[in-house]
């Protein structure tokens, strides 16, 4: 070959050489810190569209039923107080019985009351002639709350975390003395990553709730929170962010609205404190919301966070509740001065308690009446302006057969009343095969009796497609996104946690993670681990709905997300 010949020729692979390699290099690198799952989104919607033309799918005529249109009765379904356990028993007659939230009052470093206590129940305390003791119930101070303004269970005393659910036990008419405004010192605040916070301070100056909710509001932080009608330091949060927007009116048109801006911009609240720290672990949120004696607690957040305190302190006050006997309002006051002794605050410093003793409440008193329509609001308008579209799947399996399908149509039947009337709902059932038995629709009366309907004509038998069931509802939710592209898509999946048939958890896990669509899961007599690893996925919560408490679990449940 002539020597010309041969120098093109070379000079035509270089070239093409060239190319391969530049064309490589930018798929890579267009791939870069991209995942597996992240990689093939854009194949969702066709990977989603052959699983279910693989599925044996039923459509049912919906049925409408009976639907009591009587306001929810908080009282009947909170369980029998036992399912709170004592942590202290009273070691006489002469006692009184105190409901404690559980940051003090459980074991190990959130055991300090629950061990004061029992110092208190050996003292040999005399009062009235006899010896005196002390009965510590370990109980969230917003399911505690509950209890006392139902008039479910009424104990002698309550020490909640912060005063706030003292103002509305007060409001809610049950009589209530101050007997201690404070057992031992603590103070909630945000946890936020270093980097996000540096980079607030860097904009706003400095780092507390008010740029914060701004920085929310301009999209700027991700940032969760925990449920306001059951946590103190959620309650917390909500009347500070409030109080940020209108100072002299928490309720007012101008507070409202900002925090509707706010809101629409939080892409997380959870049911508890755990299911929040489980999502800020994943990376999916900047700051989340905590105690300082839990931050302190938890070696994975000392290093890489930095701690803002807000709002009210936690100092955990104590109240005497209803008309007491005088022995028994001699006790809270015993206990009250055996508690507050420099040995046992100096034990309360050592499990995290008495921490950032400088730190003033930013917030003035809030009367019990407005926390309650606060709540309110967040129930109107914590989902900003996205409507929430549900589909409910539920579990229909021979292994379901008897009290667990029992259960769950009673809990779904009284539980719906939660949910809210703006949100779309759906409902499909699952064996062998799915069945849609309610297609998506906006949850006004009609769409209630339906649901209903639907609920009531569900009967067990067959084996149990988990995922099939819930590649149906993806699909149901996929297309109601099509039509309504401002919803906020959510899956309850109601089940035993028993799969046998159909598409494995393996198969589909990618899916789930690419739409980005939660699934809480409510086990009835269930396979808990498996129903977790459903709910992991996309950061939701897995509820262990057990016999007397599950309509209340759903309740907080639907509170949160619906």
């Amino acid at each position: 070959m002539p020597k010309k010949s041969k120098f093109f020729l070379l000079s035509g692979i270089i070239v093409i050489f060239v190319f391969v390699m530049v064309y490589a290099g930018v798929s890579l690198t267009s791939n870069f810190g991209k995942s597996k799952t992240q990689i093939t989104s854009e194949d969702a919607a066709k990977q989603l569209k052959k699983f279910y033309s693989d599925i044996s799918v039923a459509t049912e005529t919906p049925v409408k039923g009976q639907i009591d249109l009587n306001p929810i009765d908080v009282a009947a379904s909170l369980p029998d107080i036992s399912k709170f356990p004592v942590t202290v028993n009273n070691t006489t007659e002469n006692f009184v019985e105190i409901f404690s939230s559980t940051e003090k009052s459980g074991t190990g470093v959130d055991g300090w009351l629950a061990e004061t206590a029992t110092e208190f129940n050996k003292a040999n305390i005399i009062v009235n002639g006899k010896p005196a003791s002390v009965k510590i119930r370990n109980i969230a101070s917003g399911t505690a709350a509950d209890y006392i303004k139902f008039a479910k269970y009424v104990p002698d005393a309550f020490t909640p975390s912060n005063e706030l659910w003292g103002e509305m036990v007060k409001a809610s008419g049950v009589k209530t003395q101050l007997v201690s405004k404070r057992l031992a010192g603590n103070v909630p605040g945000i946890v936020i990553a270093k980097p996000k916070y540096d980079a607030i301070v860097g904009k706003y100056g400095s780092v507390n709730v008010k740029t914060i909710t701004d920085a929310i509001a301009n999209n700027e932080f991700a940032m969760g929170y925990t449920d306001p009608f059951a946590s103190s330091t959620g309650l917390n949060f909500l009347v500070t962010a409030l109080g940020t927007f209108d100072s002299s009116n928490i309720l007012s048109d101008k507070a409202v609205q900002g925090f509707e801006k706010f809101q629409s911009n939080v892409p997380f609240i959870a049911s508890t404190t755990i299911q929040m720290r489980d999502a800020a672990k994943s990376g999916a949120l900047d700051g989340f919301v905590l105690e300082y004696q839990t931050y302190v607690n938890t070696a994975d957040l000392k290093t890489g966070f930095v701690f803002t305190p807000f709002g009210v302190r936690h100092d955990s006050p104590l109240y005497a509740l209803g008309d007491l006997p005088q022995n028994k309002t001699e006790i809270l006051a015993k206990f009250s001065e055996f508690v507050t002794q420099d040995k046992y605050q100096k034990t309360a410093q050592q499990k995290g308690f008495n921490g950032l003793e400088d730190y003033k409440s930013e917030l003035a008193a809030v009367d019990g009446s407005l926390l309650s329509s606060a709540q309110k609001v967040w129930k109107e308008k914590k989902d900003g302006s996205k409507p929430i579209a549900a589909v409910f799947v539920t579990d229909v399996s021979g292994s379901m057969a008897g009290a667990p399908i029992n259960r769950l149509k009673e809990s779904l039947i009284k539980g719906q009343k939660y949910l809210g009337k703006s949100n779309s709902i759906g409902l499909v059932s699952y064996s062998s095969g799915v069945t849609i038995k309610l297609p998506i629709g906006k949850y006004d009366t009609s769409q209630q009796s339906m649901f209903v309907g639907a609920v009531n004509s569900l009967q067990a038998g067959g084996g149990t497609a988990t995922f099939d069931a819930i590649i149906v509802a993806l699909k149901m939710l996929q297309d109601e996104a099509a039509v309504n592209p401002g919803v906020k898509p959510i899956i309850f999946v109601l089940s035993d946690g028993e799969t046998n048939a159909g598409h494995s958890l393996n198969d589909i896990k990618g899916l789930i993670e690419t739409f980005k669509i939660p699934i809480y899961t409510v086990g009835y007599n269930a396979n808990i681990k498996a129903l977790q690893s459903i709910s992991s996925i996309n950061e939701a919560a897995s509820i262990n709905a057990d016999t007397d408490d599950v309509v209340y679990k759903l309740g907080n449940l639907f509170n949160v997300q619906m």
